[in-house]
């Protein structure tokens, strides 16, 4: 699981995480969520050591993040990000740049696990739709055999069928033992993923803790945050 005892984050006189204490659960789907500024993908960024922590610990498994090397820390805490981050060359070059020793039988299986077609290996990975290359940088990211993934906001910018398959996968993935740290504005996915929900509000968690008990929540605004009010056959923000 990730601990977070006494976060503080700041860019230059803006201070966007303000001693968070949280605890992730070590399994399951969990989401980070709350209004525009809150601070949710300076939260994950700082996990991975994307950005530094002016104060505080970052807990990973009960290991500082700051004693890992990191390259291996990102091996372990796989990131998926909101607009994919493709490098240059074919499908399966982009794949062994998480595991150069990956076979062209375990790539297709990756691609396959992603519902993506196997045929697409040969492919430059610029050719690929949003929702293709989005699914690709998944396959990527557990390429390293991660032990976590965090995807900050992975669905935002695409079609109903491709938000559909992320989110199947990241429910499969969690089943199988590979728990996703999702940060998310969409309020029926929220309601359609989370085991844990963290809502966050100026840089500070205003409420934690498993769907139901935060969508019981007494303060309004939590519960249209984490769309306690809303259906969820639909996929829909």
């Amino acid at each position: 699981h990730v601990r977070l005892p006494g976060l503080n984050k700041t860019f230059g006189t803006h201070h966007v995480l303000r001693g968070v204490d949280l605890e992730v659960p070590d399994r399951g789907v969990s989401v980070l969520c709350g209004p525009s500024g809150a601070g949710k993908t300076s939260l994950l960024r700082t996990a991975n050591r994307l950005d530094p922590i002016d104060r505080g610990r970052i807990l990973f498994r009960g290991v500082d993040v700051t004693t890992i090397d990191p390259r291996e820390l990102r091996r372990r805490l796989g990131m998926v990000f909101q607009r994919p981050a493709l490098f240059a060359g074919t499908v399966m070059t982009n794949l062994l740049v998480a595991d150069p020793d990956l076979d062209v039988d375990a790539a297709r299986a990756l691609l396959n696990e992603v519902e993506l077609d196997p045929a697409l290996l040969e492919r430059t990975a610029d050719s690929l739709s949003g929702g293709e290359a989005q699914r690709m940088c998944v396959a990527r990211a557990m390429a390293a055999q991660p032990a976590a993934l965090l995807a900050d906001e992975p669905t935002s910018a695409l079609d109903v069928e491709h938000v559909e398959a992320i989110e199947r996968l990241s429910r499969r993935q969690a089943d199988a033992g590979c728990p996703w740290l999702w940060v998310s504005h969409a309020r029926l996915q929220i309601r359609r993923l989370a085991d844990f929900v963290a809502v966050l509000d100026d840089g500070h968690v205003v409420a934690a803790g498993s769907y139901t008990e935060v969508a019981a929540s007494e303060d309004p605004e939590i519960r249209r945050l984490v769309g306690a009010d809303l259906h969820v056959h639909a996929v829909s923000s």
